[in-house]
């Protein structure tokens, strides 16, 4: 396991995800768009659901970070936990193939009253690694403490804990912290638009950095350049 953690030292994942309701969704998309990417040049691929971490195992060479969300992410996303939320979720991904599985590992409440460390456990005891999806050092400091292999900045600013996240950059200051904090491989993943910040992530001490908009999510790409006219 720890050979993928070296793997992916200094690299770029790539999220490849849309919602059922996009029309990226439908299979042979998201195969095209992991291939574009892994084309591209990205070390790993961060995808949703057990259709496609089966077909990004079988179609690359890549290691593969698996989640899951439900189909529609409700009104109240801020308050709740969805990314790969229980067991349940946990045996799907592993069955399907990820090396490593993401999971919220914020510290509210989860559904069934499940409990992070068991999710962790069980992870490890599949030989798989768990990545930490985090909102603040706290919640880094804690999930470090209940097992995880690697800790990523993905819910930050998008929880009720982390409401000080900046709005439209990555936040650098929390990496900064769970680089002096903890001692593991910290993710920057989150708001990451630019090259510059990218190497910004490097020079701040992340591991490696995840992109998922600006490389796969047209509509949000298109956003920023729509709103920009006149």
């Amino acid at each position: 396991m720890n050979n993928i953690i070296n793997q992916l030292k200094g690299t770029v994942i790539v999220s490849v995800q849309a919602m059922p309701s996009e029309p990226l969704y439908l299979e042979k998309c998201m195969v095209a768009m992991m291939k574009s990417v892994v084309n591209g040049g990205a070390s790993a691929l961060r995808v949703a659901g057990a259709r496609d971490v089966k077909n990004a195992k079988r179609l690359f060479n890549v290691p593969v970070i698996g989640l899951t969300k439900p189909n529609q992410i409700p009104k109240n996303w801020k308050e709740i936990v969805y990314i790969t939320p229980t067991l349940k979720d946990v045996i799907e991904l592993i069955e399907a193939g990820a090396d490593i599985i993401a999971t919220d590992a914020t510290q509210r409440k989860r559904p069934n009253n499940e409990k992070l460390q068991d999710l962790f456990k069980f992870i490890h005891i599949n030989k798989r690694l768990a990545m930490a999806d985090i909102s603040t050092l706290e919640e880094g400091i804690k999930a470090e403490e209940l097992g995880a292999d690697i800790l990523s900045t993905t819910l930050a600013g998008y929880t009720l804990e982390s409401s000080n996240s900046p709005a439209s950059e990555p936040d650098f200051e929390l990496l900064k912290e769970l680089v002096k904090n903890t001692k593991l491989p910290i993710v920057l993943e989150g708001r990451i638009w630019e090259p510059e910040q990218v190497t910004k992530a490097f020079e701040l001490g992340a591991h490696c950095v995840v992109i998922g908009s600006a490389i796969t999510r047209p509509q949000l790409i298109t956003k920023r350049f729509v709103f920009r006219k006149g």
